[in-house]
């Protein structure tokens, strides 16, 4: 008989057998799923990558990476002088409706089958217009108020005193560029009324469900800013409303990376997108159904960020002890940040009956082997 038999199938193969389930179930630890970490056991030459907090009410009021921002009323002041001190220059392709009162001849009149555009003063693509008596008249870059004491100046010489009015009838020349997650993404035209960022999107139909509501961008001359409509909605923050030009591309990204991660022991443990309002620990756990009562270690509630660049962590891990009366409250005024990670642990408990069922069915093997060895003896 080889050592391996007689181990195993000896005389006492229940002992052999008791002798071995005991060795893997002291490894049980090591082998369960659902590993239990603690905030005091880092990975060797981790120690300075990773910072652990605690999540108390203290840290919560004076952390400022858990504070949710201040909710003061910025005032854009630039902006509203922008807004007061605007005014539309003309372009080639736009249409001018010009009159000269008391001079019906110098006026052509829209009428019934023609529109104003059809019938205004067109801008060619050189940046002049040809008007009666006064011929070629360079007006691209020109106020309409500039473009009216020009015709006023050179009519004078045959008309006296002409009374002169110049409108856009179109504005063609100059275009915003609206793209992304709005329900009319399209092109709008730059007109004699000033266009913000918010009045685009608005009349762009607004946003769609997927937007992104952090993740607003605009390209101007080459140049990239980022704008946050959460800040201007939610904070008062105008500073993030600024006056649109021509050319000027507004784009609004999706939320597919505005998401945190639930996982471990959940009832539905995946990705949960966050909404327009952002999402606390507490909105997290909730949408993940909840902890499992049975496997679940309350005091175990992990949150994982990544650390900031300048910071020369890898991560900021914060454990919420749910054990305690107080943890609903301190979870719902934990605000998470796009893709944190948060992670349940197993109770001990749940640990083992795992490595027990494991080690079911080799225990319930090896017991009829023996048995059946025994029995040709």
């Amino acid at each position: 008989m080889t050592l391996f038999s007689k181990l195993f199938f000896g005389q006492t193969p229940l002992k052999a057998i008791v002798s071995s389930c005991a060795v893997l179930m002291l490894s049980g630890c090591m082998l369960a799923p659902g590993s239990f970490v603690k905030s005091d056991e880092a990975a060797p030459g981790l120690d300075n990558k990773i910072k652990f907090y605690n999540i108390t009410p203290q840290v919560i009021a004076e952390n400022k990476l858990m504070r949710q921002p201040a909710t003061d009323l910025v005032a854009n002041t630039s902006f509203e002088q922008e807004q007061k001190d605007y005014d539309y220059r003309v372009g080639r392709g736009d249409v001018l409706n010009i009159t000269v009162w008391e001079h019906p001849e110098l006026t052509i009149p829209a009428g019934s089958m023609r529109s104003p555009e059809d019938a205004g003063t067109w801008v060619h693509n050189d940046g002049r217009i040809f008007y009666p008596y006064i011929g070629w008249l360079e007006v691209e870059g020109l106020k309409v108020t500039e473009i009216r004491y020009l015709l006023a100046h050179h009519l004078g010489k045959y008309i006296e005193k002409p009374q002169v009015d110049v409108t856009v009838a179109s504005f063609r020349s100059q275009r915003i560029y609206v793209t992304g997650e709005v329900q009319k993404p399209g092109v709008l035209p730059v007109t004699n009324v000033p266009t913000s960022l918010i009045e685009a999107i608005n009349a762009s139909g607004g946003l769609t469900e997927a937007a992104n509501w952090e993740q607003v961008s605009l390209l101007r001359d080459g140049k990239e800013q980022k704008f946050s409509l959460r800040k201007l909605y939610q904070q008062g923050n105008t500073e993030q409303n600024i006056m649109l030009k021509r050319n000027d591309v507004l784009h609004v990204a999706r939320n597919d990376d505005n998401k945190v991660f639930v996982l471990g022991e959940v009832r539905q443990p995946k990705s949960y997108l966050m909404g327009r309002n952002g999402m606390s620990l507490a909105e997290a756990l909730a949408e993940a159904g909840g902890l499992y009562e049975q496997t679940a270690d309350a005091s175990g509630v992990f949150v994982i960020r990544q650390a900031a660049a300048d910071s020369g962590r890898l991560a900021d891990v914060f454990q919420l002890n749910a054990k305690n009366a107080t943890a609903l409250i301190m979870a719902e005024q934990f605000q998470l940040q796009q893709r944190d990670v948060i992670y349940v642990t197993a109770a001990p408990v749940a640990r083992w009956n795992r490595v027990i069922s494991q080690l079911l069915p080799s225990i319930t093997g090896l017991y009829s082997i023996g048995r059946f060895q025994s029995d040709l003896k």
